[in-house]
């Protein structure tokens, strides 16, 4: 799936989970750090009911929680569709070898059989006396060495067969109960991500009208800071990119062509570009988690689909994505280039530039643009280039 990860590191900045609700639409999950500035922040009540901004830390905490799992989730699924077909490889070839040991058994018993009927386990006194002429005992004698000599090899074969069926046996047996303990590693990822996603649900869902919408005033400031920052790395991605081609404003026959200008700077490779593309057309469709498409997906089932697309095949989880390729600065990302976010690693958004990405968010939302800077700065682990 799947190793062990450090819990993802809290932001220091406004936070977000980005859930949707009915009820509570893009508002649901948003950083009440930014309404805890007010003097009158809401302390828990004297009933131990937690107050707005517990609630959504918790759940905030629990949609981390759950994504994480997500990644786990998908790890041992992959590991056990693999160990599958290799228990399955390991079970027909035991299956052929015991027909081979079945078929050279009967062989050696053939001669084994011959053997007894031509004497040829008589001393060779007996043998000599009880042919028809020397002659006939020569001749047999000569037949039965050949036989001896055959047999001989039949017996290696069939013992090096036999050794080599056991192994692979045991083999088998071990990969059934390696197979046995990821699915139970399964079975624990998915119960995980249900009960978190269940216990956030419980907590949203007692939330009353006026705290939805205070909710939603603080989704609403979160989102323009967020775009306010895309915009400023907007802005020094352009400055720092090289100068671009002037043949066109002089006239000048235009060179063969080349990649796409990247709307932040650089080159945009004809895979990015592929990529993009099939991105772009997964916009609206809902975040599943565990989900690789068509229909629905999870942020890593998105990125790998999209590089799927482009020809590139990524690995299934954030944890093994964010090693396949190189490793780039934000300032320096590209259109295509992989997000990724927290520290465990546990999230990931396609890169289209101006600071904006487009990923899978949390459950309960959709496949949508998105500034990279959703959940602040500090959420951000890294960016990566696949291709």
């Amino acid at each position: 799936m799947a190793s062990q990860h450090r819990k993802p590191r809290r932001a220091s900045g406004p936070r977000v989970a980005g859930i949707r609700t009915p009820a509570l639409a893009t508002a649901a999950l948003t950083s009440v750090a930014l309404f805890s500035q007010s003097a009158n922040a809401t302390p828990s009540s004297d009933d131990g009911t937690p107050s707005l901004e517990e609630v959504e830390k918790k759940v905030d905490d629990l949609y981390r929680q759950a994504e994480s799992a997500t990644e786990k989730y998908n790890a041992a699924k992959e590991k056990t569709t693999t160990q599958r077909k290799r228990v399955a490889g390991l079970l027909d070839d035991v299956a052929r070898r015991t027909q081979n040991l079945n078929e050279a058994r009967e062989e050696l018993g053939s001669f084994a059989a011959a053997q007894y009927r031509t004497g040829a386990a008589a001393p060779d006194t007996a043998t000599f006396l009880l042919a028809d002429t020397p002659q006939d005992y020569f001749d047999q004698t000569q037949l039965m060495g050949r036989l001896t000599e055959r047999q001989k090899g039949m017996v290696d074969d069939y013992v090096t067969e036999q050794s080599t069926t056991m192994r692979k046996r045991q083999e088998a047996g071990e990969s059934l109960a390696a197979l046995t303990d990821t699915q139970r590693e399964l079975k624990t990822a998915k119960a995980t991500v249900q009960k978190k996603l269940a216990t956030a649900r419980e907590l949203l869902s007692r939330l009353t009208a006026q705290e939805q919408a205070r909710l939603a005033a603080i989704e609403r400031q979160r989102q323009e800071e967020a775009a306010r920052k895309a915009a400023e790395l907007a802005r020094r991605q352009a400055a720092a990119a090289p100068a671009t081609d002037t043949t066109a404003a002089t006239g000048a026959p235009s060179p063969s062509p080349t990649p796409s200008p990247s709307p932040g700077g650089g080159a945009v490779s004809t895979k990015a570009e592929k990529a993009l593309a099939f991105a772009r057309t997964q916009i609206g469709k809902p975040y599943v988690w565990g989900a690789t498409g068509p229909g629905s997906y999870d942020c890593s089932g998105l990125t790998q689909a999209a590089w799927k697309a482009a020809g590139v095949t990524l690995p299934r989880t954030t944890y093994d994505q964010v090693t396949f390729g190189t490793t780039v600065s934000l300032a320096d990302a590209r259109p295509g280039d992989l997000v990724f976010f927290y520290e465990g690693v546990s999230h990931v958004g396609i890169y289209i530039g101006n600071g904006m990405m487009i990923h899978a968010p949390k459950p309960g939302t959709y496949v949508r643009e998105e500034s990279v800077y959703y959940d602040g700065e500090s959420a951000i682990h890294s960016v990566v280039r696949p291709a």
